[in-house]
């Protein structure tokens, strides 16, 4: 029997706040919640933001979160460093400290004592100069980690690239919100049963990374030995294998530009789905906001600048930009807004889930990967994003049947680009024609919290499973109107938050469509169909046993949940600890054994070929 991949827990961090017990959810749709979830929220916000959270000062946490202007924290936008080329003309003459002329020294300079610091140096010939300056952003928008939130601080970070500082975050915050202790995973299956699949799509590209690595000589500085290293794009995968987890299971990134996190979960469903493993950490985390990344994606005409958006609300050049409304999907529109992100979620096989007793909240019905074909441009759109929509709603119909296919709605990759809103929402108006979907639900919650490329999908997921607990759909509340352009003959747009009845929204679909033809589509399947299949497939027994057991893991939650809003938490990193050699393990005829792992590594294994 085919395993079925549950969705167990998740964590992480991005702009609307911490990922685990939904409070990243929970701010979108803030102003709908119960006064109590709605202050619980706010205190989880404090203290990610070193705030003391009173009735007073709720506006200023809410002001700090989701997509706004810029703030200087991790660069100055009014004031970027570049360096201004001009040059020096013949016969022209330069004092420079001693210290400062390299070798060799160019045949063109007549290089003479000046005084005992300095030398006179006397061109041959016209000299190329850098004389450093200052520019300021066109680009403000962003959606950026809640105010005053440093990772770094929270543990021995050691000049760690912002990418990896969030994974690490982001990794023990889906980790330690399970419910139960990781160690109980150990007991309970082999060493090589647990992978971990997690990467950036652009790399560590902060000066810790490889920004600093190719930078450096050219600002006269060297070239350190980590930059290089902690640099590479799966290297989220290495730091939780090495640092929060300390596991020896399969680990690996696949890319796939703004699908990426897409790709992660479809090799994760299909490593579960064929038994080769029984839990794994799925998940990415981008860091993209820096000066090089705002200036290549607004170079491709790709970002929403400040005076474009003026534009957009007939404002003067004088006028304050609204920051917070960069993001406008299928509205009027002229660009995608940047934005920084951590997303991780547990999965495991649905035998797993019902033995530790875990938070079941929902399961990866499918994932589709379809690539555009021949192109004209590598950044325009193509055929594969059809494909994957239609797959993923066939897969749908074929599990839930006609009916439960109905009932369902879109999480739309909706960037806030024209090109975006022309062609996505014909694809999703097509396929919805095609399945005989009337009126499906479309949202994008990028308006919200921006587009944290790679992760992107990530944001989506914890969305998507916010609407099942809670049953509220945020709406696109950026926009007050559909562009003319827009496909919608089969779709409905979510301009407000929809409360909806969680047991009739079946199946969620995620759309991401990503540069050079990366498409891919999820089907995730809500919780309540998830215990269907499980009481299917295991019975009502099973599934009473499991509710029993699941009472603790939901308390141990709660506990979690309490002592991170009170600043008790620190995210998990083991650094030189139990670290294992060679001689560590033991070899028992067909199997393997390791410290800290009941169950071995079998190695009586099946000639895969006959």
């Amino acid at each position: 029997m085919v395993k079925l991949p549950v969705i167990i827990g998740m964590g992480g961090i991005g702009p609307a706040g911490r990922t685990s017990c939904h409070h990243a959810y929970r701010r979108m749709v803030i102003e709908k919640l119960s006064a109590s979830d709605a202050e619980s929220t706010l205190q989880s916000l404090a203290q990610l933001m070193g705030q003391r959270e009173t009735p007073s000062d709720a506006q200023q946490l809410l002001a700090g979160t989701l997509v706004r202007k810029l703030e200087n924290n991790l660069f100055d936008p009014e004031a970027i460093p570049l360096h201004k080329a001009f040059g020096a003309d013949k016969g022209s003459s330069l004092l420079v400290n001693k210290k400062r002329v390299g070798t060799p020294v160019p045949d063109h300079w007549d290089v003479s004592e000046h005084d005992k610091l300095r030398v006179r140096i006397d061109l041959n010939d016209s000299q190329p100069l850098l004389v450093p300056i200052t520019r300021r952003s066109t680009i403000n928008s962003a959606g950026q980690l809640p105010s005053g939130f440093d990772p770094s601080v929270l543990y021995q970070s050691r000049n760690h690239p912002r990418g990896l500082q969030m994974s690490v975050y982001g990794a023990s915050d889906a980790i330690s919100s399970l419910g139960f202790d990781w160690e109980r995973v150990k007991q309970s299956v082999a060493p090589d049963q647990i992978a971990v699949y997690a990467g950036s799509g652009m790399a560590q590209l902060d000066y810790n990374g490889v920004g600093g690595m190719l930078q450096a000589r050219l600002l006269g500085k060297r070239v350190t030995s980590k930059q290089c290293p902690l640099g590479l794009a799966e290297m989220p995968a290495d730091f939780i294998n090495a640092y929060v987890l300390g596991s020896v299971g399969a680990t690996g990134t696949n890319m796939g530009a703004c699908a990426t996190f897409l790709y992660n979960l479809s090799q994760a469903m299909e490593d579960i789905r064929s038994g080769r493993r029984r839990i794994v950490l799925v998940g990415n985390a981008e860091a993209p906001l820096v000066p090089e990344v705002f200036e290549g994606y607004g170079n491709m005409g790709a970002l929403a600048t400040d005076d474009e958006l003026r534009e957009l609300d007939g404002l003067s050049a004088s006028d304050a930009v609204n920051h917070r409304r960069a993001c406008r999907p299928f509205s009027g529109n002229c660009g995608f807004t940047l934005a920084e992100s951590a997303q991780f979620f547990v999965l495991c096989d649905d035998e797993l889930a019902l033995e530790l007793g875990a938070n079941i909240y929902g399961s990866v019905a499918d994932v589709f990967v379809n690539a555009d074909g021949f192109k004209k441009s590598i950044s325009g759109p193509g055929l594969g994003n059809y494909i994957t929509v239609a797959k993923a709603m066939a897969v749908a119909r074929a599990i839930l049947g006609e009916k439960g296919l109905q009932r369902c709605m879109v999480q739309a990759h909706g960037t806030g680009t024209p090109q975006n809103r022309i062609t996505e929402s014909h694809i999703l108006n097509e396929a919805a024609k095609a399945f005989g979907i009337q009126q499906l639900p479309v949202t994008a919650i990028k308006s919200y919290v921006g587009h944290s490329l790679s992760a992107a999908a990530g944001d989506q997921l914890a969305a998507t499973l916010g609407s099942w607990q809670y049953g509220l759909i945020p709406g696109i509340t950026t926009i007050d109107h559909l562009a003319e352009d827009v496909y919608q003959d089969q779709l409905r747009f979510l301009m407000q938050h929809e409360e909806i009845n969680a047991e009739e929204l079946d199946v969620a679909f995620l759309n991401s469509k990503g540069f050079g033809g990366n498409n891919a589509t999820g089907a995730i399947l809500a919780p309540h169909v998830t215990r269907d299949i499980l009481l299917k497939r295991h019975g009502k027994a099973a599934l009473e046993k499991h509710r029993a057991l699941n009472e603790s893991t939901l308390e141990r939650q709660a506990q979690y949940d309490a002592a991170c809003s009170r600043g008790e938490v620190s995210p998990i990193y083991q650094f030189g600890e139990g670290v294992l050699g060679g001689e560590d393990i033991d070899f028992a005829g067909d199997e393997l054994r390791i410290p800290g792992y009941s169950k071995p590594v079998n190695l009586k294994l099946n000639n895969p070929y006959e």
